[in-house]
Parts: structure tokens; C-alpha cells; sequence
């Protein structure tokens, strides 16, 4: 049975280490939370000591971080220092390019495989199974992890070289971010202009205009399939993340000189709904900020 240590058992990576216990892998977990550690022992993972524990009896290392310094931290101090030859690496957070290349350089002088996995989909996909990986890192590795990978999602992208999934990342959701209150815009002039919020869902959703923002996910109660919006905005993808990639891709923009002015407004506008207190809100409750 082969050994995954999984390291941050937040809302994302309880869901993705449950399924690895469900799809036979054994589960060495560590997170700094006791209540996540109590969860995920109930759900049949082994509760490790430390990450050095964890990392040193592991065949793969599976790391779900807040951000960039941490998986620096950790990778640098931690991790490369206790893991065994041929311990394959994983770093599932959403970080910042630059990091993400710079960690696998430091695996790579130890002769280890690292990729950049972050993921999409939210909480509900982490605990059912079928997250979209956005991966980077060399082919072998990527072969490598693919069954492990394909434990806790249903699409596995090979996205290029190191860093490369985190740049899939970060474009993606600066897209979402911009076409989310774009969505929600054409909800608010669509009623203002007299249409019905179903009426307007029904066309735009088979027309031109439709994107996930508005046929998945749609910001408007009652409208569309069961989203955040039918539960007053609590759960789904926090604003506060959404503001977050925002940034990661705003660095990223002005790293390679990319114009991005819809996703500099973008960020602008979650940057406000957060500082009003809504950042622990689903980022759809934007379309309050039209009332």
C-alpha cells in the first residue's frame, strides 16, 4: 500500500485526504489544527507526530498550504531535510509562480520529483473526488503522480514545465473573478430593465453571453442550480481566496509586464466587498455591491 503524507487538512485538504483513505492509500496526516487532526483520524487517516514524521515514511508528500512562504517554509526546513530517496512531491496550495519554481529547484539539488498541483473546484469537489489538477513539473513525475492524483480528482492537466500549473491557476481565476461581476452587472441592468432573473438565466445561458459564472454558479437566488446565493452567500469559494489569486495574478502580471485591466478592476472590487466585511462570504455575494 503506498504511503501519502498529507500535509494541511484545511476545508480543501480534509476532503482531498478523506478520498485518498477511500481510494486505499495509508494516510500519514499533519496539520497545526487538533480539531482537523481529530477529523481526519475519524475518517481513518494515521495522525502524525510532525511533518518531519510524516515526510520520512512517505512514498508521496502532499502539501495543501495558505500560501507562498509557508510552502517555502516548510519544503526548506522540513520536508527536503526528513523525505527518503525517491519520495515524489506535491504541492497542491495556490501560490505565487516564482515560489513554486524556486521549492522544485531546491527539490530538484537533493535528486527529487516535485510538481505544482493546485487545484479547482472548491470544497464540495475536494470531498467528492473530482477537482480539476493544474499540474507543472517534468513528464515522469507527472505519470508518476497521476494515480494518486486521480484519487482526488476527475481531470488531471499536465500543464508544463515547474510553475506551470500555478500560472494555469491564477489566469483561471483571475477570468473567474472578472466574469463573475460580469455576471452579476448583467443580472442587476437585466432587472432594472425590467426582465425577469429567470427569464434573463433561461436566455443568456443558451446565448452568447453564457459562462460558468452564470450557468453553474449563478449569483442570484433561486435562479440556475443550488449555488452559494441559495444559502445567503455562506460557503463555496471565500471572497477573501478569490481576492488572494487576484494578487497572485496581479504579481504575476507585472512580473512578465502583462496588461490586465479587467483583472486589476477586478481585484480593486474584492479588495472593497472584503474590506466591508464580506471576505468570508462565497465571492458571488459581489453582486451585493450593485444593490
Amino acid at each position: 500500500m503506498t504511503t501519502v503524507a498529507f500535509i494541511g487538512l484545511g476545508n480543501m485538504g480534509s476532503g482531498m485526504a478523506d478520498n485518498l483513505v477511500k481510494n486505499d492509500y495509508n494516510v500519514l496526516a499533519f496539520d497545526l489544527s487538533e480539531a482537523a487532526l481529530a477529523k481526519a483520524k475519524e475518517a481513518g487517516c494515521t495522525i502524525a507526530q510532525s511533518t518531519e514524521q510524516a515526510a520520512a515514511e512517505a512514498d508521496i508528500v502532499i502539501t495543501m498550504l495558505p500560501a507562498g512562504k509557508h510552502v517555502k517554509d516548510i519544503y526548506s526546513n522540513q520536508i527536503l531535510a526528513s523525505v527518503r530517496e525517491g519520495t515524489l512531491l506535491i504541492d497542491c496550495s495556490t501560490i505565487d509562480v516564482e515560489t513554486a519554481k524556486s521549492v522544485s529547484e531546491l527539490a530538484e539539488k537533493k535528486g527529487l520529483k516535485m510538481l505544482d498541483a493546485p487545484v479547482s473546484g472548491g470544497v464540495a469537489a475536494a470531498a467528492g473526488g473530482t477537482l480539476t489538477f493544474m499540474v507543472g513539473g517534468d513528464a515522469d513525475a507527472f505519470d508518476k503522480a497521476h494515480g494518486v492524483l486521480s484519487a482526488m480528482g476527475k481531470k488531471i492537466v499536465h500543464a508544463g514545465g515547474h510553475g506551470a500549473g500555478q500560472a494555469a491557476k491564477i489566469c483561471n481565476n483571475m477570468l473567474l473573478g472578472a466574469t463573475m461581476i460580469a455576471t452579476c452587472e448583467s443580472f442587476q441592468l437585466a432587472q432594472k430593465l425590467g426582465l425577469d432573473a429567470q427569464v434573463f438565466f433561461d436566455i443568456a445561458s443558451n446565448a452568447s453571453g453564457q459562462t460558468w459564472s452564470m450557468t453553474t454558479y449563478c449569483p442570484v437566488k433561486g435562479v440556475g442550480p443550488q449555488s452559494p446565493a441559495d444559502n445567503d452567500f455562506a460557503g463555496g469559494f471565500a471572497s477573501a481566496l478569490m481576492l488572494k489569486d487576484l494578487g497572485l495574478a496581479m504579481q504575476g502580471a507585472k512580473g512578465v509586464n502583462a496588461q490586465v485591466p479587467m483583472g486589476e478592476l477586478a481585484a480593486k472590487w474584492f479588495e472593497m466587498h472584503c474590506e466591508e466585511g464580506n471576505a468570508g462570504m462565497d465571492f458571488s455575494s459581489i453582486i451585493n455591491r450593485l444593490a
